[in-house]
């Protein structure tokens, strides 16, 4: 094991000399200048490798193809760096590696199909990079093992792929931000470990699909801000009643009525629905949200109808938005029982 903190300067080629180097360590430094690729032929024993967060130097580097040299490696950390060009396909050749954190660099291209590979990945960062292109289907071979997948921020297109709905052990996935097409696809319902599935900020459209019900561990529903999803909000969505505490779906083409059965969600704390094209009335079974603490249904327009009474039995209430509808104006007298409202 070699590990150190707060060193500067450039990575010398010698270390590659060290042919019996376990474990490296060199995080929250001041390195610089490129990773020698020669390094990696040479340490072949390597199972732990963080050169993260060298933010006061300049790790600019690419990710040389000799990392495919080193096949017993089960952690590489290289995050907050300046790591630039193609994830190499070589990495599939890793197929011990656990944890593939390449996060917060300038990487670019697509995500090589290869990383359908690495076979023990539990988790899977990747964002906050200039990614292009597909998220390949191959990703759904890591059905076995991944728990974690960030590709948030970068600039992914085409659809989700339907093999997403193989990963039954991920408890957590962000898309977030970045450029993904088409409808999100049913077998996102088979996900039944995810407790954050967060896609806000995409270009996705369609309708939500009813499967979304069947998330029973999730706590976390994250889809605004796609601007054309469509459709009715399912009422299956109240089968998700034990656990989920967020549910934003603002800023989208939402239609319909409110599903009473989001009165079911006992958990729920956080509701946006706001900038849609919902109408109708609002639900009375929404005054059952004992936890909320945050409502906002403004700005869409064919919501009519008084406000419920029953508001005034959602006593840890902090916000309520009800602008921009065409509810009637006079507000209830219970209201005036929620004292933690801002």
């Amino acid at each position: 094991f070699f590990g150190l903190s707060g060193l500067s300067g450039t990575i010398p080629s010698e270390m590659g000399l060290i042919t019996t180097l376990e474990s490296l360590a060199l995080p929250d430094a001041a390195l610089e200048g490129p990773i020698p690729s020669e390094l990696f032929s040479s340490w072949t024993l390597l199972t732990s490798l963080d050169l993260s967060n060298n933010t006061s130097g300049n790790l600019s580097s690419s990710i040389p193809t000799e990392i495919g040299y080193l096949t017993e490696l089960s952690q590489l950390r290289l995050e907050g760096n300046s790591l630039f060009g193609s994830i190499p396909s070589e990495i599939g050749l890793l197929n011990k590696l656990e944890d593939l954190s390449l996060q917060s660099n300038s990487l670019t291209g697509n995500i090589p199909s290869e990383i359908g590979l690495l076979s023990e990945a539990r988790q899977l960062f990747l964002q906050s990079n200039n990614l292009v292109g597909p998220i390949p289907s191959e990703i759904g071979l890591l059905s076995g093992s991944i728990r974690e997948l960030k590709l948030q921020k970068n600039k992914l297109t085409s659809t989700i792929p339907s093999e997403i709905g193989l990963l039954s052990r991920l408890h957590y996935m962000c898309l977030k931000v970045n450029a993904l097409t088409g409808s999100l696809p049913t077998e996102m319902g088979k996900l039944n470990q995810i407790e954050e599935l967060n896609l806000r900020s995409n270009k996705l459209t369609g309708v939500i699909p009813s499967e979304l019900g069947l998330l029973s561990q999730t706590k976390a529903l994250i889809l605004d801000s796609n601007r054309n999803i469509s459709g009715s909000i399912p009422s299956e969505i109240g089968l998700l009643m034990n656990r989920l505490e967020t549910l934003q779906l603002y800023s989208n083409k939402i239609t319909g009525s409110i599903p009473s059965e989001i009165g079911l969600l006992k958990q729920l704390k956080t509701l946006d629905l706001y900038s849609n094209n919902l109408g109708g009335t609002i639900p009375t079974e929404l005054g059952q949200l004992g936890r909320i603490q945050a409502l906002a249904l403004n700005s869409n327009k064919a919501i009519t109808g008084p406000i419920p009474s029953e508001l005034g039995l959602m006593q840890e209430i902090e916000t309520i938005s009800l602008n921009s509808n065409n509810i009637e104006s006079s507000i209830p007298s219970e209201i005036g029982l929620l004292r933690r409202i801002k």
